[in-house]
């Protein structure tokens, strides 16, 4: 009965001693159009996640509530382990080009774009929210990944966000 125990409980910790052991990742790159996130070590590919954006996909980021995802070279600056959507991790948008753009417009640039997990009670329609845009401008995937990426991403790594 004990050796039953133990069992179940590495059974139960192996996933989290396992992401412990991964290597930071040094890159993330995202691609809007193929709805694609890869997170790279020495310029490979380490894993790649199915992601979601904004509703209002196309272009570029102009101003709070325009349902964009901000395309470009940002910085992942802060995580939260508490958020809101599970977990996430600050984009350092915006920046100074971005923040221009917006009082061109007369706008306020917004910020809190994050890559994010889903809200935990959701958990009955998660596989649905895959399937379409329903962020406010930023990056979405499964509470599990959120998982991996959590572990496998350190505050400082580069993102790339394209078209």
């Amino acid at each position: 009965m004990r050796y039953l125990k133990l069992s179940l409980i590495a059974l139960f910790l192996m996933p989290t001693l396992a992401l412990a052991k991964i290597k930071p990742v040094d890159e993330v790159v995202v691609y809007k159009s193929k709805h694609l996130m890869q997170l790279k070590r020495n310029g490979r590919v380490v894993k790649s996640y199915k992601v979601v954006f904004g509703k209002n996909p196309v272009g570029h980021k102009q101003y709070e509530g325009d349902s964009r995802t901000p395309e470009g070279r940002y910085t992942l600056n802060w995580k939260k382990k508490n958020s809101t959507y599970y977990r996430a991790i600050q984009v350092s948008y915006p920046n100074a080009q971005d923040r221009a753009r917006a009082k061109k417009l007369g706008r306020s640039p917004g910020g809190a774009i994050m890559i994010h997990g889903q809200k935990p009670h959701w958990k009955n329609i998660e596989q649905y929210l895959t399937k379409m845009n329903w962020t406010d401008g930023c990056i979405a995937v499964t509470n599990p990944e959120m998982d991996e990426i959590w572990a496998m991403v350190d505050t400082g790594t580069p993102i790339e966000i394209f078209p």
